[in-house]
């Protein structure tokens, strides 16, 4: 029987593990398909960036309550999940509690840990839930964000009833496992190590006081299979769903912009053009001019990586769009979709690679076919959504290069736009009269 065990964990593993590397592998060639950007200047401040924003969820902070209930799950669930490497263990060796003569009494003290955090865990999904669907935060509501409709909404539920379920398997098999170890049942009571019960599945214990010895092993054998199985298929599942951003938070943080808020970036090409033809700069006669390319994205292949990245890393907290002026005031630009809707873009195209191969083009575009011109003539580039994203997304610059595609490439510009570019171009100011007039306010005021 224990063999049989081993074997089906270790086909198990091995199976999500493969999984796992075609994953992770369509995911890094989906990002891939991003123009290369150097992000790799400045590590001293990037580290300190990754270990404040990332770490030390320092964003998240600015809503104290919601911040250290995030930090409950964070660090709850990466720590209750080093316990997975003796699960791990467990499972490949056919033992049970390999680590517990090892640490001795240390052992108790680190499952009493996991206890609690599990525990801290456990009661703040609960409440998470009860944020969403009782009193109903509204960034969070389809009825005011059409992008939080269907799957979005129904990923975060899942997420959230899964990792209680996860809990509530650790915690009752910590109980069973208690009471056959009290019992000396088996190899449960061959046990070298702790033998008094865990600090917060010992209140699980008398439900089990009455079962008999084989129910007991069942429920332990359940538990324990349903805990690590359910891990494994978490980690599968965190690659389709905006958990991602667990794993992605480090890195995407790490690559933050470090130029200051509000400065733009320009085509390099088409600058030292014009650097050339105002005499700013000297052209080298050895060099062969570059083309422009393309003006801006219409497509993912347009934007760069860390544009990509971005939008993988993705929480959907919504805190981009509850900043936004525009969405604020009605208007159809939500920053949060415009992320979600990158990421969709890129999952399609994951899927052509898939169905028909490397080379697979369906036709679509970023621009046109999942986010509109509407969309992103809205955005006012004021930078909230920037400062307020607790991962250092920047939707404001997948905005600003579909916008400069449309402009530019396509000329569909609105009207009043139109007539600003034709009067900085003429009068060097978004005003419709002459250089010479423009201090005419100050004659008036004086007299």
């Amino acid at each position: 029987m224990v063999i049989l065990q081993q074997i089906l964990f270790v086909t198990a593993l091995a199976t999500v593990a493969w999984v796992l590397f075609r994953r992770v592998g369509l995911i890094r060639r989906a990002i891939q398909l991003g123009k290369p950007e150097n992000r790799l200047d400045h590590p001293d401040e990037r580290l300190s960036i990754m270990l404040r924003v990332a770490f030390g969820q320092k964003k998240m902070m600015t809503n104290l309550p919601v911040g250290i209930m995030h930090f409950v799950i964070y660090v709850g669930f990466i720590i209750v999940n080093i316990e997975v490497l003796e699960i791990v263990l467990d499972g490949v060796f056919g033992t049970h509690r390999l680590f517990a003569p090892a640490i001795g009494p240390v052992y108790p003290f680190l499952i009493n840990t996991f206890e609690i955090l599990a525990l801290g865990v456990w009661i703040v999904c609960a409440v998470f839930l009860i944020r969403r669907f009782v009193t109903k935060v509204p960034r969070f509501q389809p009825e005011r964000h059409r992008e939080m409709s269907r799957w979005p909404r129904t990923d975060a539920a899942l997420i959230l009833i899964f990792e209680i379920l996860l809990m509530t398997a650790f915690l009752t098999w910590n109980a069973s496992d208690s009471v056959l170890r009290e019992r000396a049942v088996g190899h449960y009571g061959e046990l070298k190590g702790p033998v008094e019960p865990f600090l917060i599945s010992q209140g699980l214990m008398p439900v089990f006081a009455t079962w008999s010895d084989t129910a007991l092993v069942v429920v332990e054998r359940i538990t324990w299979w349903f805990h690590i199985l359910g891990i494994l298929f978490f980690a599968v599942y965190l690659t389709y769903s905006k958990h991602l951003h667990i794993v992605l938070a480090f890195p995407n943080t790490y690559f933050s912009d470090l130029k200051p808020k509000g400065e733009m970036k320009n085509m390099p090409d088409i600058t030292k053009e014009v650097q050339l033809a105002l005499g700013i700069a000297q052209a080298d006669p050895n060099e062969t001019p570059a083309e422009p390319g393309r003006f801006g994205a219409k497509d993912v292949r347009d934007l760069s990586w860390k544009n990509l990245m971005d939008a993988y890393s993705c929480t959907e907290c919504g805190r981009c769009t509850a900043a936004c002026p525009a969405n604020i005031t009605g208007k159809k630009l939500s920053p949060r979709k415009i992320m979600m809707d990158t990421r969709d873009r890129l999952e399609d195209v994951q899927r052509g690679w898939q169905q028909n191969g490397p080379t697979y083009d369906d036709g679509k575009t970023l621009l046109g076919d999942y986010i509109t011109a509407e969309e992103i003539n809205a955005c006012t580039t004021c930078q909230a959504c920037v400062q307020e994203c607790p991962v250092n997304i920047n939707p404001l610059a997948i905005i600003l290069q579909l916008r400069r595609y449309k402009i530019m490439e396509e000329a569909q510009a609105p009207a009043s736009w139109n007539a600003m570019f034709s009067n900085v171009e003429n009068n060097m100011a978004p005003w419709k009269f002459s250089p010479g007039d423009r201090f005419n306010w100050a004659d008036q005021v004086n007299s």
